[in-house]
């Protein structure tokens, strides 16, 4: 891999999991509506939540440089890498959101990382 196409695949990881911490702030942040789930009104909160319209953003740009790294580097060698976008989530969820990550997750994620360092090594 070269390295402009490492810095791609780690700014589509970073956009992504930005992207994902947007959505759940966002949504942790909508007001609660009385008598249960009513689907128009919670659309019209979603529509107007900024945090969500931020996460949709960081998903449309990583969208173009996804695009960009699969022009410079095959497929198979990609999207394993782009697996480490769940370690990056659950390290976020950790630090940003303050959520309890047992030791079987935090095992799943090196496991994860593990398999990416694999195939990243396997195919130089």
């Amino acid at each position: 891999m070269t390295f402009v196409v490492v810095l791609l695949v780690a700014f589509s990881i970073l956009l992504d999991v930005i992207g994902q911490l947007c959505f759940k702030l966002g949504l942790d942040r909508l007001p609660e509506l009385e008598g249960g789930f009513r689907l128009n009104a919670f659309w019209g909160q979603v529509f107007n939540a900024p945090l969500l319209w931020c996460g949709v953003g960081a998903y449309a740009v990583e969208f173009f440089v996804w695009l960009e790294a699969l022009s410079r580097a095959p497929l198979s060698l990609l999207f394993p890498a782009a697996a480490l976008g769940y370690c990056g989530v659950v390290l976020a969820g950790k630090l940003v959101l303050g959520e309890t990550v047992s030791r079987r997750r935090w095992l799943g994620t090196l496991v994860i990382t593990a398999g990416v360092m694999l195939v990243c090594i396997a195919s130089t």
